[in-house]
């Protein structure tokens, strides 16, 4: 049985890497696929949706599955046209064969031609009705189309698009519609960016040293010996992650003893896409200095270390802050004051968006504005990040729209791991709302 699961996943495996070899733009099938490698359609069909979800093909209306280019990280504030078409349940006319380029820029046309001439360029995308001239005259400058209200356009505009590679896309929703959702998904491919993956800082120069199951003592010591490191991830003939062995496991232990009897199992583990943020609270929370980064089944890919996380930690508060999520909306508006004793506190007003169903504010958006406040607070004593760990509040009385409050936050206890806040909101000089919250440090 052992044999048969082995050779199925050396056939899944040899399945994806056949894909990847193929040209961008080849057409694929599980017909094609299971013949070509020999294999059943249920497991070339697996190989596919496999590569799909690995972005290496694609299933394009009309056309089929094909092999696309990966879409890196690097470019993901950038829209492809293919994306495009999902987000709008648009329906391509033509130019199929140019919807893994990117989209630069879209141009609005509720104008005259020759007044959103100089707007149309090559890599933009021109929302516009059913006005064939203009369409026209953006393919050949280079200019993808999308039609609203559901319009068609003629068959020299669809040869046009064929030719030249330029999608041409149809949308049953109207101009201000489609603008909104493509800028809504620009902008939420901005925050992405600044979220930093733990696949940004795998290495990817050499495989990470592990150890199996059957090792011994003596095989850690050299490894040991060999890297300077201590910490190894053990795995199975199948490379899956089984355990993890640290100098604190074998200290004592006769060096022919195997590292299966020693091993911490079942370690805590993460996925590429698992964020830095996720991985280090993991690595304070449970007080571990490696994590095994494994593909979905199990297999090792690299590993983490506590200095790895740090440094990308100190990289993303040096990022700029692009796009902004509802927390730096909330404390958007809210301006920073210093006592003469050097307390520090927050004032701000009560913002139509900060409301609840009742027209008072919401309890969400309070216990947001003392945890940011709070952090705040905190990284003036103590540089770095900070996670919650516990927060308890009492909401004494509702606050008004367009009531200016005031935010006093006061650092109780704070030392190498954890951090205590004592948060305050006042209206005046009445206390409305009060909270004690604890964090803990990334560090």
């Amino acid at each position: 049985m052992d044999e048969l699961l082995q050779e199925s996943a050396t056939k899944h495996e040899q399945i994806l890497k056949y894909i990847e070899s193929l040209a961008i733009n080849t057409k694929i099938s599980v017909r094609k696929i299971a013949k070509e490698m020999d294999v059943s359609d249920g497991t070339a069909y697996r190989a596919i949706k496999e590569a799909e979800n690995q972005g290496l093909v694609s299933t394009r209306e009309r056309i089929g599955t094909i092999r696309v280019e990966k879409k890196q990280r690097t470019n993901i504030d950038k829209l492809t046209f293919a994306e495009v078409v999902n987000i709008v349940d648009g329906q391509v006319l033509g130019g199929a064969a140019g919807l893994e380029k990117t989209l630069h820029k879209f141009v609005i046309g509720a104008m005259q031609l020759e007044a959103m001439a100089r707007y149309i360029e090559p890599g933009s995308l021109l929302i516009v009705g059913n006005r064939y001239q203009v369409h026209r005259y953006a393919l050949e400058h280079g200019s993808a189309v999308l039609i609203t209200g559901g319009f068609d356009t003629n068959d020299e505009v669809k040869r046009l698009a064929d030719e030249l590679g330029l999608p041409l896309i149809s949308t049953s929703y109207d101009s201000f519609t489609v603008a909104s959702i493509i800028n809504r998904a620009i902008y939420d491919r901005l925050i992405k960016k600044k979220i930093t993956l733990v696949e940004d800082i795998l290495s990817t120069q050499q495989p990470p040293h592990t150890l199996k199951g059957n090792s011994t003592v003596a095989d850690w010591e050299n490894l040991v010996e060999e890297t300077g490191h201590s910490r190894f991830a053990i795995v199975d003939e199948w490379n899956k992650v089984i355990g993890m062995i640290a100098s604190k496991d074998v200290l004592g232990v006769p060096k022919e003893q195997t590292l299966d009897k020693l091993m911490t199992r079942s370690p805590i583990t993460v996925v590429p896409q698992t964020s830095v943020t996720s991985a280090a609270h993991m690595m304070v929370w449970e007080g571990i200095e490696l994590l095994p980064v494994v593909d979905p089944k199990g297999k090792l890919l690299s590993v983490i270390s506590r200095q790895d996380v740090l440094k990308a930690l100190q990289v993303i508060q040096k990022q700029p802050q692009i796009g902004e999520t509802f927390e730096d909306l909330i404390v958007m508006g809210f301006e920073e004051m210093r006592e003469d004793g050097g307390q520090l506190s927050y004032r701000g007003v009560i913002t139509p968006q900060m409301t609840g169903r009742l027209g008072t504010v919401s309890e969400g958006v309070l216990t947001t504005l003392m945890t940011q406040f709070a952090y705040r607070s905190l990284k003036t004593h103590k540089k770095g990040d900070f996670v919650l760990e516990h927060f308890s509040a009492y909401f004494l009385r509702p606050l008004q729209l367009e009531s200016e409050i005031e935010i006093r936050p006061k650092v109780i206890e704070l030392n190498r791991k954890h951090g205590k806040v004592d948060v305050e909101i006042y209206l005046g000089t009445n206390l409305v709302c009060k909270a004690m919250l604890s964090a803990q440090a990334i560090d």
